[in-house]
């Protein structure tokens, strides 16, 4: 029973301050070791120890799949605190390893929305790289496809805005961003129109 409870008291030590260089696959194994030690007491009677403990195996193996840091920073990005969100996704070293590759696309996406607010044209390298990676979310998609579209209209490439905008509108399947998208294109036709304006003025001259 002592042994047990060292073996969890150093596997939460760890746990807590290693998580920032420790590898993702390291917390299935740290779960797998929680639910051994979980079955262990209930072998031996424990139940009171045993039970929540297998919630814990639960909790540490469910953070491999839904990283701690990314709900974190996605909390500070629906709140539009771009600064708290950026701190949480800088503990994270090395996306590769510390995250589950079905994360990969997003936290570029994650990162290219944050980069958006400061250099919106040095974003778009996250934005197509979260593309590449591929994301299993549709809105997620329409978001880096919309993003894309309004970088493309700052460079005045209609062209490749308009692509982007339409297969936003494609992989928005639930109309989440129908309100962004309408927007960005009544933006693209007053763009239109200015150009038009601006071409008759200088025939006038």
């Amino acid at each position: 029973m002592i042994l047990v409870k060292r073996l969890i008291k150093r596997i939460f030590a760890a746990n807590l301050t290693d998580i920032k260089i420790m590898p993702n696959f390291i917390r299935l194994i740290i779960a797998a070791m929680v639910l051994g030690a979980a079955v262990t007491l209930m072998g031996f009677g424990y139940w009171g120890w045993g039970i929540p403990l297998v919630f814990v195996a639960i909790l540490i193996g469910l953070t491999f799949l839904f990283n701690e840091k990314m709900l974190i920073a996605q909390y500070y990005l629906r709140k539009d605190k771009m600064d708290q969100a950026a701190i949480w996704l800088a503990k994270i070293d090395n996306y590769e390893t510390q995250l589950f590759k079905g994360q990969h696309g997003y936290y570029n996406l994650l990162i290219g929305l944050i980069e958006s607010r400061k250099a919106p044209l040095q974003s778009e390298k996250y934005f197509k790289r979260a593309l590449s990676l591929g994301m299993t979310m549709d809105h997620n998609i329409a978001l880096a496809k919309l993003s894309l579209a309004g970088i493309a209209m700052a460079k005045r490439n209609k062209r490749e805005a308009t692509l982007y905008l339409q297969e936003a509108k494609k992989a928005d399947k639930n109309k989440l961003l129908a309100d962004q998208i309408k927007m960005m294109k009544d933006q693209m036709g007053q763009m239109d129109r200015t150009v038009v304006q601006q071409r008759g003025n200088a025939r006038r001259f």
